[in-house]
């Protein structure tokens, strides 16, 4: 059966229809400047004017907005849609020429810009057109015109530019970005103009401060009769309206990405390191998202490798490594050394194949390792530590208790480990009796003393370890549990650091290879 193509999702109506509604988005921000504009002239500046002179206005503004708005309305456009190569191959998921790529890219950036310009312009030309369609009528224009009209185009241009460069924005990188930043970074694309905070602030205090306080300040220098005295009180309800409707696009464009880092933030302090900032900026929190993305990725890389390492040397191990740099080198410590070995495996072998094998070895590990370096079994009332499985030894495994400064009883903690081993062997041998295995049984010794603890080695190659005599004692001891018929078998060193009320009985002196003299051993009573 041949391969099924990768084909892409279809896209959704806001991603096929996304050029369309960037490109209609400045027309709500030219609507509220011009409704604003409508009605100062109606009340600022018409009841100025003779009839004639309001005829020739009235004109004036048909004309302007029947020839030069068309001209801006099809710039604008334009603008808009010469992305539409690069973002239909993006939308498809279909290669696109990387210079057509970053053309539009950067004009998606630029995009508010492009509309601020273009609808300034159309407002800035109405100041001259107008002035002189009224400096053409035969009657003389009452002075203070030549102060309304421009102030009241420049303050419905402020309006119109500011609301319409946060608008365009906040849809562009909702719908826009998404499609032509797959996989890239806008911080990171060239020739582009980003506003920074402090010149967003600077445009947010324009757009809720010209309209206003600019309008009262000139309604305080003219005063004309024909002015309503609802006028002042309008025009601050204005101005509030304007200011709440920039601050929650400012909101939008401001707060949203700290609270996303905040929020990320907050669950990696948790410890959880699945977080990532999906947000595609071009100012200045998109560097700042991109930092903290890296940075929790570098985090979920060290964590894995840390778990990774932990799991082959054993946490505690990794620890102390860790905590020692890595370098050559031990301390003497007071310790006790556990030696645990499958008896018979060597004969086993030859009855099961490796695959049978491993996995046996695995749920053996599995079982016990957790006894060693898990928590205090419920209802025990010593406060005791448990220890580290330092080495795993085909069969069996060695741990180390007693590890670090401040480690309590180790000889105890030790004793209580083997006996929960050999207590949950009898829940092992039913799982592989389960599976048609025969039962096994273990030989645990335990010996105390002083040994070097540390990394062993060469700068190249190390292992973590503990070296001396004791250790040494300790495999013995775990070889005798055979030749005794005892499953836990500890020396003297181990019997002494046990608290008094500990039962156990002498198995009388043996001989231990290595040892100048026969070792006292004893069990459990």
């Amino acid at each position: 059966m041949s391969a099924q193509p990768n084909i892409p999702p279809k896209p959704k109506w806001l991603e096929r229809n996304a050029l369309l509604l960037v490109a209609i988005t400045p027309l709500f921000a030219t609507l509220t400047g011009s409704a604003f504009n409508i009605w100062y002239n109606l009340t600022c500046i018409v009841p100025l004017l003779t009839e004639e002179q309001e005829q020739r206005f009235v004109t004036g503004i048909l004309w302007f907005n029947s020839i030069v708005y068309p001209v801006l309305i099809v710039l604008w456009i334009t603008t808009v849609y010469g992305m539409r190569p690069a973002f239909r191959c993006c939308l498809r998921g279909s290669e696109c020429d990387p210079g057509t790529l970053v053309k539009a890219r950067a004009r998606a950036i630029n995009l508010p810009w492009f509309a601020a310009v273009i609808c300034g312009l159309g407002w800035m030309l109405c100041i001259p057109a107008l002035m002189f369609v009224l400096k053409r009528s035969p009657t003389p224009v009452d002075p203070p015109i030549d102060l309304h009209l421009p102030l009241s185009i420049l303050i419905s241009a402020l309006i119109s530019v500011t609301h319409g460069f946060f608008i365009v924005e906040l849809v562009t990188q909702r719908l826009i970005f998404p499609i032509l930043f797959r996989g890239a970074k806008p911080a990171e694309t060239p020739g582009t103009l980003t506003l920074t905070l402090r010149l967003r602030g600077l445009m947010w205090a324009l757009s809720i401060g010209a309209c206003p306080i600019v309008s009262l300040i000139l309604l305080g220098l003219v005063h004309t009769g024909e002015i309503s005295p609802w006028f002042a009180p309008a025009v601050g309800l204005l101005g509030i309206v304007f200011g709440l409707i920039s601050a929650w696009m400012l909101g939008r464009l401001v707060a949203q990405p700290l609270e996303a880092l905040h929020r990320g933030a907050s669950r990696v302090a948790k410890g959880d390191l699945s977080v990532k900032v999906d947000l595609l900026r071009a100012d200045e929190f998109g560097p700042l998202i991109d930092e903290f993305n890296h940075m929790v990725s570098e985090m979920r890389e060290k964590e894995l490798i840390r778990e990774t390492f932990g799991a082959h040397v054993g946490r505690e191990a990794a620890k102390r490594i860790l905590a020692t740099k890595g370098g050559v080198g031990g301390v003497e410590q007071d310790i006790t050394v556990m030696f645990c070995d499958i008896r018979n495996f060597t004969a086993r072998c030859a009855d099961c194949s490796a695959e049978e094998i491993v996995s046996i070895l695995n749920l053996f590990f599995e079982d016990m390792v957790a006894v060693v370096e898990g928590p205090l079994t419920e209802g025990a009332v010593e406060p005791i530590r448990r220890g580290m499985v330092n080495q795993i030894l085909g069969d069996g495994f060695m741990a180390l208790f007693g590890v670090g400064a401040g480690e309590g009883p180790h000889a105890l903690a030790a004793l209580r480990a083997a006996q929960e081993m050999l207590e949950h062997l009898g829940s092992f041998n039913e799982k592989i009796e389960a599976k048609g295995k025969d039962p096994i049984q273990i030989g645990i010794g335990l010996n105390s003393g002083p040994a070097v603890v540390g990394s062993v080695g060469s700068p190249q190659r190390m292992q973590y370890t503990a070296i001396g005599d004791t250790t040494n004692v300790a495999s013995r001891v775990e070889g005798l549990t055979k030749v005794l018929k005892e499953p836990l078998l500890m020396t003297r060193g181990t019997k002494d650091r046990l608290p008094p009320d500990i039962p156990v009985r002498s198995l009388g002196s043996h001989e231990v290879k290595g040892q100048p003299e026969p070792l006292e051993i004893f069990t459990v009573a």
